[in-house]
């Protein structure tokens, strides 16, 4: 059966759910009391997030958006089983985003799953002006080209200058503008046809930018 295809659409945070949260980690329990009360706190220390409501606590301004949805069948000794298994990307659109995937049996519980998966993978991105053709020193593009890979596709990210905007597909534009990225050339080679491959080639190649940062420049 061909993949389902929806549009990206925004899915709105669900109210009170802070509220009714309560921590089962240390670092959930350190949030809570005020302890931690910024995400960069987090990232210099290396905890782990194993709660998606600690991203919603430290990132109140967090967006959702819908990548894809996807219909899968499995086959068992009952008998076919289908599910919908939904990729979804979260960020601030200021340096911070994740990207996660969720399966279930009905299409909103999938896109719930995947949201939280997303928290849970949430990854600074640091952005810059790498664009020899600008040189304005603000954050608007990425600091050097990267590559992300995922299964057969690949992803070259390339700096661009100022008022240039997104060269990319509709998929890799929604990701970028949620990472604030605002201005940059993209090339893709592969299937890139496979959304979700896409998608996550691109969360890898944005991943990049802060893991490739040297001790001289995270002191900066």
């Amino acid at each position: 059966m061909p993949p389902l295809r929806v549009e990206v659409k925004v899915v709105a945070d669900k109210p009170g759910s802070l509220e009714q949260w309560v921590p089962r980690t240390h670092l959930g329990k350190l949030v809570q009391e005020g302890k931690i009360t910024s995400i960069e706190e987090v990232f210099m220390e290396g905890l782990p997030i194993r709660e998606p409501h600690i991203v919603d606590a430290l990132l109140p301004d967090l967006q959702e958006e819908v990548i894809n949805i996807n219909l899968v069948q499995k086959q068992t000794d009952a008998g076919e089983r289908s599910r919908f298994k939904a990729i979804v990307a979260v960020g601030n659109r200021d340096g911070y985003l994740g990207l996660g995937a969720g399966k279930a049996s009905q299409v909103r519980t999938a896109i719930e799953k995947a949201a939280a998966n997303a928290r849970l993978n949430i990854t600074p991105i640091r952005r810059g002006c790498g664009s020899w053709e600008c040189g304005c020193g603000k954050l608007h593009s990425v600091p050097f080209q990267v590559e992300g890979k995922c299964g057969g596709v690949r992803v070259v990210i390339i700096p661009g200058p100022r008022g240039l905007g997104l060269v990319a597909s509709e998929v890799a534009k929604v990701i970028l503008g949620l990472a604030g990225i605002k201005d940059c050339w993209t090339r893709s080679y592969g299937s890139t046809r496979t959304v979700p491959s896409f998608a996550y080639a691109v969360f890898d190649a944005l991943k990049k930018t802060y893991s490739l940062i040297t001790p001289v420049d995270w002191v900066r």
